[in-house]
């Protein structure tokens, strides 16, 4: 008996350890209270333990878990331990700490429950390494292994935070709707509507009704009030796609929306509130439109107050791979093949592509790829004809042209050698103008020694 009592830890010691350990703990009773909170799950959350005590798990945690399937509650449910369970929190900073939670009951010596018990462990570091190793950063569904786009992708959160207006810049097909889709998921407007407008495929007046809708009687065939893109989008977002695309006279009417946050329906006398967030896209260059007048310059800087340049692909084709294995693993799904990957030749012919078209293009092809190749790896005769004629006639022209930049300079190089590095008789030996020679040296990059075939030690 005395063994046994020596052997018995005070709940002094237990507390002690409990504050010790490196993983966050906390205990709640049969009502979802927290009733314990040590150091660990203070530093992990960012939230003092007397603030947490006596509160509801789910107000502290706001953990994805906490709305579908709790593994605390499937414990106190079902009465048996659940361990590593992947999940994530929003801290007091309101960063998102990937984490992985271990549930059990909390019992008495007796054995009776009194409520359950969770440790849960910060994953950041470990995702973070994750994702170094991997080379890739993902927003939404955006993959990437560009620093360019590490850099949008670093500053999104923030961005998507504020209610300011932003201007996305590229060309055609980099994914500006998937940006500014990631955006409105990001923030607080994200359970509102999404309502995406291209400006560019609609002339004035059918744009006109699309945004800010009509009254019946408004126009011919309006038998009914019929609510407009500010309308549907009411407390979401707005992407206006195309901007640099509305004529003069639109770019007025819509200024006034951006400016009073109010809009007036095609026949109507009131006008209506708008609570959007407006999110506009461009392929065009939008300052060199404001210099020529064709984009006043009091819109450009009311939808400039935030700036996101998308790069092309050909300017970040360490993505190509990464987007042909999003791409297959999409087909896949969709269209029930098995397609496993894509064979190196066919990756060679993606990977020398330079992309009019961007990301586009390239699912364009992949799509293509799918109507010929039902399972295994996609092949060079999957691929586009015309798209495997023109990029090899493009490798073929850029392989011709760099072999006849060799061999030009191997040429005057030799000229020069037989001169004494002289330019004025090298050109006079290749029957050149002196200033010809010059032109070509320098386009060419080939470096002179310091010596001077003019000088008479030479």
């Amino acid at each position: 008996m005395k063994e046994n009592q020596s052997l018995q830890i005070s709940p002094r010691v237990t507390d002690i350890i409990l504050q010790s350990i490196s993983d966050g703990v906390f205990t709640v009773d049969h009502k979802w209270r927290i009733t314990s909170f040590n150091r660990a799950a203070e530093k992990i959350t960012g939230i003092r333990r007397d603030e947490a005590l006596g509160k509801y798990c789910w107000e502290v945690f706001r953990s994805n878990m906490c709305e579908t399937d709790c593994a605390l509650r499937r414990t106190m449910k079902q009465g048996k331990p659940f361990v590593d369970t992947s999940t994530y929190f929003i801290n007091s900073d309101k960063r998102r700490i990937p984490v992985v939670v271990s549930t059990s009951l909390l019992k008495d010596k007796d054995g009776t429950v009194l409520g359950g018990v969770e440790t849960f462990r910060d994953m950041s570091l470990v995702e973070a390494l994750r994702k170094e190793l991997q080379g890739r950063f993902q927003i939404g569904t955006m993959v990437s292994r560009s620093q360019s786009m590490h850099k949008i992708f670093t500053i999104l959160p923030q961005i998507s935070e504020s209610d300011s207006t932003v201007l996305v810049q590229g060309e055609t097909g980099t994914g500006k709707e998937l940006l500014a889709r990631a955006i409105h998921n990001l923030s607080s407007r994200h359970d509102k509507p999404f309502v995406a407008i291209n400006c560019g495929a609609l002339p004035d007046t059918l744009l006109e009704s699309e945004l800010f809708g009509y009254k019946a009687g408004a126009f011919t065939h309006a038998v009914k009030d019929k609510p407009g893109s500010f309308a549907l989008a009411e407390g979401g977002t707005v992407f206006l796609d195309e901007i640099g695309d509305v004529s003069a006279a639109f770019q007025v009417r819509l200024l006034r929306v951006l400016e009073e946050g109010e809009f007036q329906p095609l026949g109507s006398v009131k006008t209506v509130k708008a609570n959007i967030r407006v999110i506009a896209a461009a392929n065009k260059d939008l300052p060199t439109l404001v210099e020529n007048g064709q984009f006043r310059e009091d819109l450009y800087y009311r939808i400039n107050v935030i700036r996101l340049t998308l790069p092309p692909l050909r300017d970040r084709k360490e993505d190509i791979p990464l987007l042909i294995h999003r791409f297959i693993a999409k087909m896949n799904n969709i269209r029930a093949r098995a397609v496993t990957g894509i064979d190196k030749k066919a990756l060679e012919l993606l990977m020398s592509h330079n992309y009019p078209g961007n990301i586009r293009e390239l699912e364009n092809i992949i799509e293509h790829a799918f109507v010929l190749c039902a399972n295994g790896n996609i092949l060079p005769q999957h691929l586009p004809d015309e798209f495997i004629s023109q990029t090899l006639t493009s490798a073929d022209h850029n392989n011709l042209g760099n072999e006849l930049k060799s061999a030009e300079a191997r040429v005057i190089i030799d000229a020069l050698k037989r001169n004494n590095y002289s330019r004025l008789a090298a050109a006079h030996d290749l029957g050149l103008h002196k200033s010809t020679l010059f032109r070509k040296i320098k386009k060419l990059e080939i470096t002179l020694p310091k010596i001077d075939g003019r000088s008479a030690s030479h």
